[in-house]
């Protein structure tokens, strides 16, 4: 295990009486006999003692020095920066004030960075067409791929399928969650007539109707006898007649007439 993999090793715990090679001391920080060496040269690190054989060995003195080197050289600061720093006349725990100054700078950098990278990231995902599991997470029980393959065998050949397919198929998660919000708003719409007591032809409801329209001209345009349509099958098709009904009941009723209603003033 490295030093980098396990924190630095403190002088007290390395010292022996010939003091450490110069490969035992790369393998216990974590660097290459090759940086160690370039150091000892340029003067930065130099070992300080000879064993009784000759060889050149790193004091404890020597360690304590080195793992600044090091977490200042993992910092980023370069190696005159470092040498300037070492060399000066500044206490121990001023070095540290730095070092800790210094981290905290790479923190706020590298959080800044993070949320750069998710924003990029979440742009990313929202504009790229969704898959049927990432529909179905979004709009839960409301998106059934068995009846989006009923409806294309039902009205495939329209232009108005047709019309909607070639929407739909560049509609990123951006576009599907502006669809699921104009629903829910014209579902509040519709509920909020309702608690109100208003009638279906009220211009409160039929407000709503016309939000209704705008939000299917997302996917095609519809005139006012194609709404008229959809309304009907509001009330034909039990599914379209639930999901309405679990909104409020009476609520598919209240739709249809209200769409009814608005169709009458519009096209009068």
């Amino acid at each position: 295990m490295t030093a980098y993999e396990h924190g630095f090793p403190e002088a007290a715990s390395v010292g022996t009486p010939d003091g450490l090679t110069v490969g035992q001391v790369a393998e216990r920080f974590g660097v290459t006999v090759r940086t160690l060496h370039h150091y000892d040269e340029i003067g930065l690190l130099r070992p300080s003692e000879r064993t009784r054989a000759g060889y050149r060995v790193y004091t404890a003195d020597d360690l304590v020095r080195l793992r600044t080197i090091v977490l200042y050289r993992r910092l980023e600061f370069g190696l005159d920066e470092v040498r300037e720093l070492l060399d000066g006349d500044a206490p121990v725990a001023e070095h540290l004030r730095r070092q800790r100054t210094a981290v905290q700078s790479r923190m706020g950098e590298l959080a800044e960075l993070v949320a750069a990278i998710d924003h990029a990231l979440e742009s990313e995902m929202s504009d790229r067409p969704m898959t049927d599991a990432e529909l179905r997470e979004l709009f839960g029980d409301s998106f059934d791929e068995e009846y989006q393959t009923e409806a294309e065998q039902r009205w495939g050949n329209t232009d108005a399928w047709k019309q909607s397919a070639s929407r739909t198929a560049k509609f990123t998660k951006r576009d599907w969650e502006a669809v699921k919000a104009e629903q829910q708003a014209v579902g509040d719409a519709f509920a909020a007539a309702m608690d109100a007591g208003l009638p279906a032809t009220s211009s409160e409801a039929m407000a709503a109707a016309e939000l209704h329209r705008a939000s299917i001209e997302r996917f095609y345009d519809c005139s006012y006898a194609m709404q008229c349509a959809l309304a009907e099958m509001y009330l034909a098709d039990p599914r379209f007649t639930a999901t309405y009904e679990a909104q409020r009941v009476g609520m598919a009723q209240y739709v249809h007439d209200a769409i009814k209603a608005n169709a009458a003033r519009a096209t009068s």
